[in-house]
């Protein structure tokens, strides 16, 4: 009930009033029946703009650390999360892809409309990275179709570290359903997975127009930060007084 509540009486009325989002492909969108609605992710206001425009409802799998912050604000964020129909994922371990395709399998099994950002985190520059693998296993195992997803204009909107967004206009795109049922049974072939993968992630690079980096989000951001880390200890900043 409180999904319903955020979305046609609170966050959906603010959202389309603050990003005044511009809807394309729509009618991509399958009105039943189970699929995977695979988009970038620029921004945190994604995991609640999608939600708000579409006539279905649809669920994603969220980080964790939604879930567990410390204190009231924590726990608002967590019930916030909940509410709005998100399922929690633990990203860290060996086992945490694992964990991630069965909860997303088991949303799908239910003849629902799954959320999955393949890159597995938010850009932290506005460009496209490497897909991970999980959403070409689910997409087999479940026997569903893909429909590529771009949202355009919520890295300006909502830009890493920044609370409370600009007013700027956003597009939000859906591409044709992509069908893999030419690859069944093959959901433990590697090299079928990253072909399927890829599709996928060229299919949302054509919709979204933003420079590839074909390399994990998580990797280039690692490396950046240990760089950065390293020039503040080469370079330490000196008090001016």
């Amino acid at each position: 009930m409180f999904y319903y509540v955020l979305k046609y009486v609170i966050l959906g009325p603010l959202l389309k009033l603050v990003f005044r989002p511009r809807i394309e492909g729509l009618e991509h969108v399958p009105s039943s029946g189970p699929a995977i609605v695979a988009g970038n992710h620029l921004s945190f206001s994604d995991h609640f703009l999608m939600p708000a425009i579409l006539k279905r409802r649809i669920t994603f799998l969220a980080k964790a650390e939604y879930f567990t912050g410390p204190g009231i604000k924590g726990r608002l964020t967590a019930a916030f999360f909940r509410s709005a129909g998100q399922i929690p994922v633990d990203r860290s371990g060996k086992d945490a892809g694992q964990a991630a395709i069965r909860e997303g399998l088991g949303v799908l099994s239910k003849d629902e409309l799954l959320g999955i950002y393949p890159e597995g985190t938010r850009s932290h520059d506005g460009r496209l990275y490497k897909g991970k693998v999980g959403v070409a296993v689910m997409a087999l195992r479940a026997g569903v179709p893909v429909i590529p997803c771009a949202m355009i204009g919520t890295f300006e909107a909502q830009p890493p570290g920044k609370v409370i967004p600009n007013i700027h206009p956003v597009v939000i795109r859906f591409g044709k359903p992509l069908e893999f049922s030419r690859y069944a049974g093959m959901e433990n072939e590697k090299a079928v997975l990253r072909a399927i993968t890829d599709e996928i992630m060229y299919a949302i690079l054509a919709l979204s127009e933003q420079e590839y980096v074909d390399r994990y989000a998580a990797v280039v951001k690692a490396e950046e930060a240990a760089e950065k880390a390293a020039k503040a200890r080469k370079f330490p900043r000196i008090p001016l007084s």
